[in-house]
């Protein structure tokens, strides 16, 4: 059945790289078919993945058996994007009827996970009375869990017996000195434990249940937070150790600590990474291990594609008044994601998943990388105006490749359909959040912020509009090449794949 296939903000796919959107796909090409079968519709598990899948969570699990200081949960907050925030909390029947909702809705809804706003495995009767009634009444959705570990040895039988073959543990250390600074206590056999000898029990906990996971065939996600001056110069341990144990894909994260969160961190003035650290450090244990860079930080009830929430669509009472033909919506969903492989198939096979830059790699070691940030909204294509950005892909160019490095968030600078808001703050805050890209591709931006990003030396370009991201960063780089934009004076020594 031939579809148009549009993102959750209607929008039309297009095609990926040779590295699939980022470098995601090779990265697994050396997997095994049933394995990667199994990320292949995962937006958190496959880079390419999520410019056409979306995502849910639910928020079921309200308790926490341990304390971190850069967190803090809030609930009935519908102002903040990050972990530990939710509008509504559920019951498991509440977040059954709400996955339904939403799967009939929104079609490439692929994957249900719950993470929080507490830890899943904090809230066992909670979190699995939700995951039966959704294997029984909705068999096609992939369901995950996200938790901090400390109960998760006890529970691997029960999560395999739910067919969870995704689960994501995160792991901030391996040194239980810099546990203590990072976690004040937990709760662990009904006690609550401090300091040091709490940070042995919490990392002996989750090192185990790694173990014990990877040893009955799931995927592991190894979540870290980036903490500079705390665990920055520890997390290449911390990679090298999981991958050796089992785990599939890291996923370093950046530390939130504005102070408006209200965590200890924040409160403490404790410092976020900048994206060069964390663009640096990915980089550093991308050599032991498959490195997640897609990640958003996702509230503990988002709902659609990565960087975007319409959890405010489906509140219980849009839900309650929602009429929906379930049947049908089942059937339209399984024609319209067979259509979005179908079309995955067809980039891939008509050579748009492929990047030729064959002329410029007798240069490769005259041209420098080239920082690109991107606006879209999804589907791998560059379909966004500047002024409705609220977050912008980067990507590094060189002359053997493009690839995926992360995302930068940005307020929103346009606050309306046609015209943009001349707010000179926003602006400015958009342009350090750019810092160290020098070419920014959308589908249309204004003259003042066209103005104000030259000035600072990123060049807009609107000329590849609806374009694929990663074939049009590549013309870009190509003609930047050709016109000595790049030239460096002594050769890369180290470029990737030389």
């Amino acid at each position: 059945m031939a579809l148009t296939l549009v993102s959750s903000q209607h929008s039309e796919p297009a095609g990926c790289s040779a590295s699939g959107c980022g470098g995601n796909e090779s990265a697994l090409a050396h997997l095994p078919p049933q394995i990667r079968d199994k990320v292949k519709d995962h937006p958190c598990y496959s880079e390419e993945a999520h410019h056409f899948y979306a995502r849910m969570h639910v928020a079921v699990a309200p308790a926490c058996n341990i304390q971190c200081h850069y967190c803090n949960r809030k609930y009935d907050c519908s102002n903040e994007s990050r972990p530990g925030v939710v509008s509504e909390l559920l019951t498991p029947e509440q977040a059954v009827k709400k996955v339904l909702a939403v799967a009939a809705t929104i079609p490439q809804m692929s994957v249900l996970g719950i993470a929080g706003p507490g830890d899943p495995l904090a809230n066992p009767e909670r979190t699995f009375a939700t995951f039966r009634e959704l294997s029984d009444k909705a068999p096609d959705i992939k369901l995950c869990i996200s938790t901090n570990g400390l109960s998760l040895p006890e529970h691997v039988d029960e999560l395999c017996r739910h067919n969870i073959d995704h689960v994501t543990i995160t792991i901030n250390c391996l040194d239980a000195a810099i546990g203590a600074e990072i976690y004040p206590w937990i709760f662990w056999k009904n006690r609550r434990i401090k300091g040091r000898k709490a940070a042995e029990i919490l990392i002996a906990q989750q090192q185990l249940g790694l173990e014990m996971l990877a040893a009955r065939g799931v995927l592991v996600k190894v979540n870290s937070v980036l903490i500079p001056g705390v665990n920055d110069h520890h997390l290449e341990e911390v990679s090298r150790v999981v991958k050796a144990k089992g785990a599939f894909l890291h996923n370093v994260m950046p530390l939130i600590a504005e102070a408006e969160h209200g965590t200890f961190y924040g409160v403490m003035g404790q410092r976020g990474p900048t994206p060069e650290e964390l663009q640096r450090l990915q980089d550093s244990c991308a050599g032991e291990m498959n490195m997640m860079r897609h990640c958003r930080q996702c509230r503990a009830d988002a709902v659609g594609m990565l960087g975007e929430d319409r959890g405010d669509e489906f509140t219980l009472e849009k839900i309650d008044a929602m009429e929906i033909d379930y049947p049908a919506a089942m059937q339209r969903r399984a024609e319209y994601q067979a259509g979005i492989e179908q079309q995955r198939q067809q980039l891939h096979r008509r050579g748009e998943t492929v990047i030729s830059l064959d002329a410029l790699r007798p240069q490769r070691h005259r041209s420098r990388p080239l920082l690109v940030a991107v606006a879209s909204s999804g589907g791998g294509i560059i379909n966004q105006h500047f002024g409705h950005a609220r977050e912008f892909l980067v990507y590094e160019a060189t002359a053997l490749d493009v690839r995926f490095i992360g995302h930068r968030k940005v307020d929103l600078y346009c606050s309306g359909s046609d015209h943009c808001n001349e707010e000179e703050s926003t602006l400015q805050q958009t342009i350090r959040a750019l810092n160290g890209c020098e070419v920014l591709l959308c589908s249309r931006i204004g003259f003042a912020p066209w103005e104000a990003l030259e000035a600072a030396g990123i060049t807009p370009n609107g000329e590849h509009a609806m374009e694929s991201i990663e074939t049009a960063i590549a013309a870009v780089y190509q003609e930047m090449a050709a016109a000595g934009k790049l030239a460096i004076t002594a050769p890369i020594a180290l470029q990737r794949g030389a």
